[in-house]
């Protein structure tokens, strides 16, 4: 709908002026007369530009559909599509219903490429951002199968898990993160605030610092002449590391390196052993091919370095390997796992013992996760012990020294 100014004379002759919503000028001239407006002008007005709203529309500042609204919605569809409601007028309906605008926006665009003849997985594959090639492949085989439910609810429980391990991992990181800022900021205002005026008491003395004092002026001086350089410094640096990782190579060497980050890299591990386990089973279950389900599963692992390590296991079977041997091979797994796919592949039931190492992998990250907090805090504890013994002997030595030498010691 469009607004338009009009001009014109009513019975009498008189100027009548305004303006009106509509399609276009022929539905505000039909209106005009039947008012029994004579219309003389009718020119759309430019649309008026909302400088704020271009702003938040801004793929920059637009939210991002969370786990939380795809596990909605993949529970709606699996309800709807189960009742039999058309896939279109179901879209369209969750459209208006969500409080999402992203999604809403998302569902729209999905609903008029069903109108227009395309099936519903390369609907959705036009949001790559919302949907991954796991969420879509899902959808398509569903399609093929006519088992479009089945796979909604699959997909729910499988973005519920995702969403649970996401919960624990923040839970056992957040109190640690709180102890490292708290100590940042203490930092921060000890050497901006604290040492300068101590610095400048000492200096009126001239008497021989001790090394920590002049380590902590030192470093004070520093920080307070050459800070700002320095928030340049790491600004740049972030933003060059965060371009390097987006790299193909760059991705890879960040990804393998995590897994040797002392304490976590274990946890980073069994998260994505946990995440390929799961997923594969889910695409086995739903009739994929091993070939094809290895390599949509090697992209939704979320590490590129074990991303690698499954598409070398798909190529191994292409060359006529079994699955066992090519996951042998890849030195992943622990030996209760092959144990388990070994008996999973001799049974044929190779997607219901994944279930089961998927299980295997979660109560070892709950484990992890667990101990996560009692490994971090015997070495926060040192860190800090170490900060406030430098502090403390950096401020209260020369006084001490200052008032020996007062009292003629």
């Amino acid at each position: 709908m469009a607004q338009f100014a009009y001009k014109g004379r009513d019975s009498k002759g008189g100027l009548v002026e305004g303006t009106l919503e509509a399609a276009n000028q022929e539905v505000i001239a039909n209106e005009l007369l039947r008012q029994g407006i004579t219309p003389t002008s009718i020119r759309e007005k430019a649309a008026q530009k909302d400088v704020f709203e271009a702003i938040r529309k801004h793929p920059l500042f637009r939210r991002k559909v969370t786990l939380d609204e795809l596990i909605i919605l993949c529970r709606q569809m699996h309800a709807l599509t189960r009742a039999g409601i058309p896939i279109i007028r179901a879209i369209r309906g969750l459209a208006e219903s969500t409080k999402s605008e992203t999604l809403s926006e998302v569902l729209e665009d999905v609903a008029r490429r069903l109108e227009g003849g395309v099936n519903l997985a390369t609907a959705m594959r036009a949001h790559p951002k919302v949907f991954n090639d796991l969420f879509v492949s899902m959808i398509l085989v569903g399609e093929n199968t006519g088992q479009i439910e089945e796979a909604f609810k699959q997909l729910a429980n499988n973005i519920e898990l995702e969403r649970e391990t996401r919960k624990r991992v923040k839970q056992a990181t957040r109190y640690p993160l709180m102890v490292v800022t708290a100590i940042l900021v203490a930092l921060l205002v000890v050497n901006f605030f604290v040492i300068p005026a101590f610095a400048s008491v000492f200096a009126k003395f001239g008497a021989d610092l001790p090394l920590p004092t002049k380590i902590l002026i030192a470093t004070s001086h520093f920080l307070t002449t050459y800070g700002w350089w320095l928030v340049i410094g790491l600004v740049l640096a972030l933003y060059t590391f965060l371009r390097w990782i987006k790299t193909p190579t760059g991705r890879y060497r960040w990804d393998r390196f995590k897994l040797k980050i002392p304490i976590v890299g274990p946890l980073f591990e069994l998260v994505a052993l946990s995440r390929f386990s799961r997923n594969f089973s889910m695409m086995l279950a739903a009739g994929l091919p091993v070939t094809t389900a290895l390599t949509l599963v090697s992209e939704a692992v979320n590490n590129a370095f074990i991303g690698k390590a499954i598409a070398e296991m798909r190529t191994g079977i292409e060359r006529g390997d079994t699955l066992v041997r090519t996951a042998r091979t890849s030195e992943m797994f622990s030996p209760l796992v092959m144990q388990m796919l070994s008996v999973g592949e001799e049974t044929g039931a190779v997607d219901a013992l994944l279930i089961d190492v998927a299980n295997f992998y979660d109560e070892e990250i709950d484990f992890s996760l667990k101990r996560l907090s009692e490994s971090i805090e015997p070495i926060l504890l040192v860190f800090m012990g170490g900060m406030v013994l430098v502090l403390a002997l950096g401020v209260f030595l020369p006084m001490w020294n200052l008032g020996a030498a007062a009292l003629g010691r």
